[in-house]
């Protein structure tokens, strides 16, 4: 190319305009779109994986071992005194979770959420001196999110889709339009009201026998395992319907026009 035969508007191009997009070029700094993680793996980073659900269950799972081999099961203190340490044992381990996770400069989201949650049961067991308060917070928003779930379809929004609209459509909640979505979302918000009334109604049965360890033990052995097995349920029935109904625009975008 001859000089004068530029385009207009490379002709008039500035050279620091070329070096910046030089640079841009070498520096590979055009912005990309990544895929959105899936359902399943945003949900995981939601509950903090593996690791989230273990370092969330350690401080329980404490609380109930020091309770019971410092009571009348083993060393048989005094109620309170095993209590007091049950619950200092307790916070403890939950405030050093969050400062390990700091020191390593880690999210810190979910410890911060798990010591506030053992802070209010062991102030609730301090005050009464009844170790099965110390599950009574747990209990109640539990059910409490049960009457919410319950509500949204009641009134026709379904929570569960609005959680997957922002943990895996970018956002948007197009699925008000998709009549198959909304029933699916309508549906699995009523299961997962079920599955945390299951959890909730096990433990304050327990509450109510005054079985403080059992409600310890049924929280660590059996809510988790129901929390994951809905997790998994949930994002293979939206898939379900999510691939069907790619499969079916993709066959009717196969077919001749006045087939």
């Amino acid at each position: 190319m001859t000089p004068g035969s530029e385009p207009r508007h490379a002709a008039h191009e500035t050279v620091e305009e070329r070096v910046a997009e030089e640079v841009v070029e070498e520096l590979d700094l055009h912005p990309v779109e990544e895929p959105l993680p899936s359902m399943s793996e945003q949900i995981a980073e939601q509950l903090g994986g593996v690791r989230g659900l273990i370092e969330s269950s350690l401080p329980v799972l404490v609380f109930v071992v020091l309770n019971v081999l410092l009571g009348d099961a083993v060393l048989d203190l005094p109620k309170k005194t095993a209590l007091y340490w049950a619950i200092g044992g307790s916070v403890g381990s939950a405030l050093a979770i969050g400062a390990y996770r700091l020191s390593r400069r880690q999210p810190i989201r979910h410890a911060v959420n798990g010591i506030f949650g053992i802070a209010v049961g062991a102030f609730l067991a301090w005050r009464t001196g009844d170790a099965k308060n110390f599950y009574l917070p747990g209990i109640l928003l539990t059910l409490g999110q049960v009457v919410l779930l319950i509500g949204s379809v009641a009134v026709r929004r379904p929570i569960i889709g609005y959680v997957w609209g922002v943990l895996a459509n970018g956002g948007k909640h197009d699925w008000f339009d998709n009549p198959r979505l909304f029933r699916t979302f309508q549906w699995l918000t009523l299961l997962w009201a079920a599955s945390l009334f299951v959890r909730a109604g096990v433990q304050g049965w327990l509450w109510l026998a005054d079985e403080a360890n059992a409600i310890g033990i049924v929280r660590i052995l059996i809510s988790w395992p129901i929390y994951a097995a809905t997790f998994a349920f949930t994002a293979w029935a939206v898939h379900r319907v999510t691939a069907a109904q790619a499969a079916e625009k993709a066959a009717a975008d196969k077919e001749p026009a006045g087939a």
